[in-house]
């Protein structure tokens, strides 16, 4: 009696099982010693009345080398953007605590320090106005900068409100006071030109650092301003005392 060869498990050990994947440990990238065994399956193949050109195999091993070359230094770059962003975090964590400079159409008023600010004049100017205003657009405080120049102007705020009343008067921790309460504010500046015509500025203002972060997206070094939330670290102008 034959035996059915289809049933014999030791041949059925040795066919390939469909269903068997072989772990790819590289993800399908091949690497420079994938390419060299490539070349010399091609050398052991190739046709011994046309073997390959001296000139073809030095290009071919040429590329192959330059590919890895390109591989490594993709890896170094990519290490160094990673030690680089880790070492501006580091620089960027000494500005807690500190005031820095951006522009901003608010400013902040803490209780107990002044808010400062300045506005970039590019002509000449007879009259530069800082106006503050609350939530709701109210005004709040109102003044002139005397004796506006081509340049930088400074301005400061101390927290007090323009005088119309008693009704004007601010309530902290339950007893009227002379300054408004701590917070954030809109300020605007209006200037009149020597030449006549009038326009809004942008501002610049101080804000204290509460705390440094990582942008995750595009890895930027993220400042999150106290009220005034998250500004790059790229659109610092300048760095103050606290």
């Amino acid at each position: 009696m034959t035996s059915n060869v289809n049933n014999n498990s030791a041949l059925d050990g040795m066919y390939w099982n469909p269903d068997t994947k072989v772990p790819d440990k590289n993800n399908g990238a091949l690497k420079q010693s994938d390419f060299f065994a490539l070349l010399t399956q091609q050398l052991a193949y190739q046709d011994p009345t046309k073997p390959v050109e001296n000139d073809q195999m030095i290009a071919q091993m040429t590329n192959f080398t330059m590919a890895d070359g390109i591989g490594s230094l993709n890896e170094s770059f990519k290490g160094f953007a990673e030690s680089m962003s880790s070492n501006q975090a580091l620089q960027a964590s000494s500005l807690v605590g500190r005031s820095v400079l951006t522009q901003s159409d608010e400013i902040v008023f803490t209780g107990d320090t002044l808010s400062r600010g300045n506005i970039e004049l590019e002509k000449a100017a007879t009259l530069m106005k800082v106006r503050i205003e609350n939530e709701k657009g109210e005004l709040v405080q109102s003044f002139s900068v005397e004796n506006p120049q081509v340049g930088k102007n400074e301005f400061i705020w101390d927290g007090t409100y323009m005088p119309s009343g008693a009704g004007s008067a601010a309530e902290v921790d339950g007893e009227l006071s002379e300054r408004v309460k701590a917070g954030v504010y809109k300020v605007k500046v209006d200037v009149s030109y020597a030449d006549g015509s009038n326009a809004s500025l942008p501002v610049n203002v101080y804000t204290p650092v509460g705390s440094v972060s990582m942008n995750g997206t595009g890895g930027g070094i993220m400042l999150n301003l106290l009220g005034l939330g998250a500004v790059k670290l790229s659109d610092v102008l300048e760095v103050s005392y606290s």
